[in-house]
């Protein structure tokens, strides 16, 4: 990207709820090519806050950003995950085989594949700033998993899967409904499993995703 085009290149970045987007604006240290909106809590929410943004002004680039849960193994609390697949979870139907998704049931699709690309250069910026970063699918759940057993399903279900979230894919469908790449971060604030908020570190996922954020500014 060339100096010209950085120049010109405006992002949005939505959060659920305001204390992410004040993490994400402390880090962005006021970069007028930003634009930091509340998508609200959930798909639907995020699916209809995001397509308001970009029907008033455009955009190069939309970022769904905040904390969530990481996947035992492959996610640690404090560290980062940049979805390189937006997988919508638990849109499908439970049948007497196990669940089967919008895919299976032929009735749309569940994922939203992301820029190699874009995730390769901001991965890397992350590292190189010295942000512990993985990539892999970042599930979007309308519920947010609370036993070990759901969580089990769901790592079982969904090899690989990094962390879950409640916005991503809302977020992604409204950008893909733009023809306008996406990109998923996620800040590990506790582990995916039985719900024990006594465990959860969300200051430091803030703090993770603060940093995070001033490294975008050097990436586009």
């Amino acid at each position: 990207m060339s100096c010209g085009q950085q120049s010109e290149m405006r992002i949005l970045i939505m959060t659920a709820v305001s204390v992410e987007r004040d993490a994400v604006l402390r880090g962005l240290h006021s970069d007028s090519r930003f634009d930091v909106l509340l998508a609200g809590v959930g798909s639907v929410a995020a699916a209809v806050n995001t397509t308001k943004a970009l029907a008033t002004s455009e955009y190069s680039l939309v970022i769904s950003a905040g904390i969530g849960g990481g996947f035992p193994g492959r996610a640690e609390v404090g560290s980062l995950v940049l979805a390189n697949d937006i997988m919508v979870a638990d849109l499908g139907a439970e049948t007497s085989e196990g669940f089967r998704s919008v895919d299976d049931l032929g009735f749309g699709c569940s994922h939203i594949q992301i820029d190699a690309s874009i995730v390769e250069r901001v991965t890397r910026a992350m590292l190189v700033a010295g942000l512990p970063v993985i990539t892999g699918p970042v599930l979007t759940v309308s519920t947010v998993t609370g036993t070990a057993e759901r969580a089990v399903e769901l790592a079982t279900r969904i090899p690989g899967a990094t962390a879950e979230a409640m916005e991503g894919f809302g977020v992604g469908f409204a950008a893909l409904d733009r023809g306008l790449p996406v990109l998923e971060l996620r800040a590990i604030s506790n582990m995916v499993g039985p719900r024990d908020r006594s465990t959860w570190r969300i200051k430091d996922a803030l703090d993770v995703l603060e940093v995070a954020s001033s490294v975008l500014t050097e990436v586009f």
